[in-house]
């Protein structure tokens, strides 16, 4: 090769390599794509300047080394390698010192202390070395070599500088003594995060790698991760999944974990049974999920289940509780060293690069539970006569575990929060759930035992609904009415009421839902009772004067009522009055009831402008027609 191609050559490759670095400007450091930086590749040809930085800057401060005759001792055994590897690279970079040769590898660990051999044997370019395996496990990786070139331009950049305040090279400077013209960045950044976390002995703060003799925590953590046992993986699972559902959204309760379905009360409102490690979801019929699911809806220890519709199952997916498994066990791990550091004799920088990694570890396991506990399993009928069915849907979604699943099912109608009274109306007909009337304890204990029945969050969805049917002015075509008991020696209810009724105790239903053609049968006895009590059409004999009497029909078509009450009981006094009066005669065919209300007030010390201004304010939003204040001169 003539002199005049060869200097085409050497300023073909600088200028290649410098308008590489102008198109990457983040990726490398800002004087690699100056001019001066060209004219040093220029006269560093053909090796990178990178390799003789490393060398002059680092590895000429040790002792040991000497400047000139160590690069050369070292060189003439890298070009010896490279020339018998038949090398083919435009430029001699960190990146590619072979040190598996055992001559490079001699004159790269003469000058250091003693151990660095086992280092590039396990973690550099030893055979088997990680950034093999890592090279290999994946075909992206292993075209360019990526792994085992990183490794080689961190150990170069930091190994002669143990113990200085800043020991390694960061990430620009690796991509500097890595990547060539044509290469992705990416690649080797992508290797970097990669090598951190399988690494033995290579430590990483912020940007900063560099290997070291002594091994890093995440190694110590990933041996301890391994001998962790399955019971206090357990145990902190059950910890997290506790801290999580403490948002339980429209659940009465979370039964985590559940070691047997006797840890399950059999009781009403909705639930959600977090099933455990050994019942995973695999999809497919007859999955593990599914086998728990059944046994603990049909059963509770060794007694049948009676509130069957009232629970819901999560359980986690097979694929995913590995992933979930590990990352709990590499989290104790971690704990472990933490807490164990005095023994341990631990480093202070090590101590801080234990607490980073304990936290991205716990950022881990929060968002592997999520992935891994994703699976809803739910028992379903269609009708009365139907089997149970068992339907699986993928939660979705933020929040707590139970804010999702709660999220997730009230989309598919599968947990009814708010229940309409013409819905619960249908279902009383269809079903049918009553005769001529229902118990509405007996009701919601329905509510609580069929699946084919809606789902309801609660027994505060049911009265609900049943409060604000019966305050419904078209009872008869859309709801219901309410009665207090019913007589069965008399044959007739007791505080029969539509349109106004009761306030009602979730917890402790009482009463009856009534037909509606029922109540208005009920509703006409009582009214052809009252005309018969007040008199008749027609004559009667006079015994006395034995003659016939004329009497006019008397018909009561008004009633008028007016009572004074103490303030101290007016609310109650006015539910009293809702039950007890209105509810009767709401009932009379053609009535046109209203109702008055009179507020007298008579303040001795005065009534303040603020106290008038929240009054007037208020009684405006009840709907008051005449608001006074009168105001007498002193």
């Amino acid at each position: 090769m003539s002199k005049d191609v060869g200097f085409r050559k050497r300023n073909s490759v600088a200028r290649a390599f410098v308008e590489y670095y102008r198109e990457s400007k983040v990726a490398f450091p800002a004087h690699c794509s100056e001019g001066v930086y060209e004219r040093r590749l220029q006269s560093a040809y053909p090796f990178h300047p990178e390799l003789f930085d490393r060398l002059y800057n680092d590895w000429s401060t040790l002792v040991r080394f000497q400047r000139t005759r160590g690069v050369l001792r070292l060189m003439a055994a890298v070009i010896h390698a490279l020339w018998e590897q038949g090398d083919m690279n435009p430029l001699i970079m960190p990146c590619h010192i072979p040190m598996s040769r055992q001559d490079v590898k001699s004159e790269l660990t003469r000058y250091l202390p003693d151990r660095w051999s086992p280092v590039i044997d396990a973690d550099i370019d030893g055979t088997g070395a990680t950034p093999i395996r890592v090279d290999a496990g994946e075909r992206r990786l292993g075209r360019y070599s990526a792994a085992r070139r990183v490794a080689r331009a961190i150990y170069l950049g930091s190994a002669p500088k143990q113990g200085a305040s800043q020991p390694g090279l960061d990430e620009q400077r690796i991509r500097l003594g890595v990547a060539a013209p044509g290469e992705p960045t990416a690649v080797f950044d992508d290797v970097l995060r990669r090598l951190a976390s399988k690494s033995t002995y290579l430590y990483q703060e912020g940007t900063q790698y560099w290997y070291s003799t002594h091994a890093t925590v995440a190694r110590l953590a990933t041996d301890r991760a391994q001998s962790m046992s399955p019971s206090g993986v357990l145990k902190e699972l059950r910890r997290w999944l506790r801290e999580d559902v403490r948002k339980s959204g429209d659940f009465g309760r979370v039964h985590v974990l559940p070691s047997g379905s006797f840890e399950i009360p059999d009781e009403m409102g909705a639930r959600l049974v977090i099933l455990g490690v050994d019942h995973l979801y695999t999809r497919g019929p007859g999955n593990a999920a599914e086998r728990a699911a059944e046994n603990n809806l049909t059963t509770r220890g060794n007694a049948a289940r009676i509130y069957r519709n009232t629970l819901l199952f999560l359980a986690a997916d097979s694929g995913r509780w590995q992933d979930l498994d590990e990352a709990i066990r590499l989290l104790l791990a971690l704990q472990s060293i933490l807490d164990e550091s005095d023994q341990l004799n631990i480093d202070p920088q090590q101590v801080r690069q234990a607490r980073v990694r304990h936290g991205k570890a716990e950022e881990s396991v929060q968002t592997r539970l999520a992935e891994a506990f994703q699976w809803l399993v739910i028992p379903v009928q269609s009708e009365p006569t139907s089997s149970v069915e068992y339907e699986a849907h993928r939660l979705t979604g933020t929040g707590s575990l139970p804010e999702r699943a709660a999220t997730k099912l009230k989309g598919e109608e599968l947990l009814v929060p708010v229940l309409a009274p013409s819905r619960l109306r249908m279902e009383l007909d269809q079903v049918p759930l009553w005769d001529a009337h229902v118990s509405l304890a007996e009701l919601a204990s329905q509510f609580s035992q069929y699946l084919y029945l809606p789902r309801l969050c609660s027994t505060r969805v049911l009265a609900d609904a049943i409060k604000r049917g019966i305050g419904l002015i078209n009872w008869v075509q859309d709801s219901f009415a309410y009665a207090d008991e019913y007589g069965e020696g008399i044959g007739a209810y007791r505080g029969l009421t539509a349109i106004t009724g009761p306030t009602l105790d979730p917890e402790h239903l009482t009463g009856l839902l009534v037909k509606p053609e029922v109540a208005q049968k009920h509703f006409e006895r009582v009214k052809t009772k009252t005309k018969t009590d007040h008199g008749n059409d027609g004559k009667t004999d006079d015994v006395n004067g034995g003659h016939e009497e004329d009497e006019s029909r008397h018909v009561v078509k008004r009633f008028f009522g007016s009572a004074r009450k103490d303030s101290a009981r007016i609310g109650s006094w006015a539910a009293e009055i809702a039950d007890d009066i209105l509810g009767h005669l709401a009932g009379v065919e053609g009535n046109e009831l209203s109702v008055t209300l009179e507020i007298h007030v008579t303040a001795a010390g005065g009534i303040s402008d603020e106290i008038r201004s929240i009054v007037e304010e208020n009684a405006a939003t009840l709907g008051f027609t005449t608001v006074e204040f009168e105001v007498e001169e002193e």
